[in-house]
């Protein structure tokens, strides 16, 4: 784990960054404070989540096709916080 100040990670931010593709944890601190941390994503799975895994337990859960239909406009702007 490294600990930086701000000017410290602005003035070397691309080598640093290298090293958190490597694996490495960044701490940025304000006056040597914590303020932030830069850790390496983990990796996603090459392959999409197939549906259905539980079948075998839940025999009698069925996906309707209406569940991959687009959802209603009214709804996708709720969700956008619009027209509340």
């Amino acid at each position: 784990m490294i600990n930086l100040n701000i000017n410290e990670i602005k003035t070397h931010f691309s080598s640093y960054l290298a090293k958190v593709s490597n694996g490495e944890t960044v701490i940025i601190c304000k006056r040597n404070v914590p303020i932030a941390e830069i850790k390496p994503i983990k990796t996603l799975p090459d392959k999409k989540r197939p549906i259905g895994l539980a079948s075998k337990e839940y025999p009698d859960f069925k996906i309707s096709k209406a569940f991959f239909e687009p959802l209603p406009d009214d709804i996708i702007a709720a969700f956008n916080g619009e027209g509340s």
